[in-house]
């Protein structure tokens, strides 16, 4: 004897299957958004001979000769420096004042607390390109034109008001209760910030401290026009100069040297994704 299902059941199934397929069309839709520009790159990167175009051809000759020429006739590695260099202190001085400043505000109550923070609000809705500008002119008054030093400044300074936001908005989800036990300890303001607090905050610290180290790797236009000498360019600014000339496009040394960008920005993720994850338990744990 035949069964027959509820109409309700089967609309259900059916609801479901067509949940699955809009899922699965939705990441395979995002999958290739993401890894088609990397494989073509990649195969750029490897491929024999001067390519005058990105294509994602997958046959051979394969090469390393790209990666040796970008070190052996290019000024690939000063710029490599340089941006190690702008990174690397960008994100231990932008990582420590965000990191001071949002423990402050969450945790203080001080005259123009809410103003200083409106402030720093509205200073973030307006791009840092905007003012170019005023940087060139303050760089040509100061001395910082070409210099490493003020291209620093200027990524610090743009970083510092909305990261400040996001540091005062992840300590004010610490209880008050661990300062206030930790003061009954007989611990002091910093003792009780270095010790109590500050490993809770672990995970947006590690976060904070890729995005500033990332930035100055893939951002061109303040570099561009406050950089003017070409071994004082960062990697952004280098490798546009392959590809900038119609007429002498060197598209393979171009990927090669994006791809080595990965390479620091994927060992700082790796050194710091435990803290993604674990920072929070781990910090709970008080001895």
């Amino acid at each position: 004897m035949a069964q027959f299902k509820p109409k309700k059941i089967r609309t259900q199934k059916t609801s479901r299957r067509l949940n699955k397929v809009f899922t699965y069309a939705y990441l395979i839709s995002l999958s290739i958004i993401i890894i088609y520009p990397l494989l073509i790159t990649a195969t750029s990167a490897f491929r024999a001979g001067n390519i005058l175009a990105f294509d994602l051809k997958l046959t051979g000759p394969w090469t390393l000769n790209n990666f040796r020429r970008l070190f052996q006739e290019t000024l690939y590695p000063q710029w490599y420096m340089n941006t190690l260099k702008v990174a690397i202190t960008t994100m231990v001085i932008q990582v420590t004042a965000i990191t001071l400043a949002g423990f402050a505000y969450s945790r203080y109550r001080f005259i123009g607390r809410k103003q200083s923070l409106k402030f720093f609000l509205i200073v973030q809705m307006v791009p840092t390109t905007a003012a170019l500008t005023a940087f060139y002119v303050m760089a040509l008054l100061i001395g910082g034109l070409d210099q490493h030093w003020f291209l620093i400044f200027v990524y610090i300074g743009g970083g510092i008001p909305m990261n400040t936001w996001l540091m005062k908005g992840y300590f004010d989800t610490v209880p008050l209760e661990l300062d206030e036990s930790a003061r009954l300890d007989g611990a002091g303001h910093f003792r009780t910030f270095w010790q109590i607090i500050l490993p809770l905050v672990r995970p947006m610290i590690a976060v904070q401290a890729l995005w500033a180290f990332m930035s100055p790797f893939g951002e061109y236009l303040l570099a561009r026009f406050l950089l003017r000498s070409p071994e004082n360019y960062t990697v952004a600014n280098g490798l546009q100069t392959f590809i900038n000339n119609q007429r002498d496009q060197r598209v393979a040394l171009f990927a090669a040297g994006a791809i080595l960008i990965a390479v620091p920005i994927a060992t700082l993720f790796f050194f710091l994704q435990k803290n993604f994850v674990s920072g929070l338990t781990a910090g709970g744990t008080k001895g």
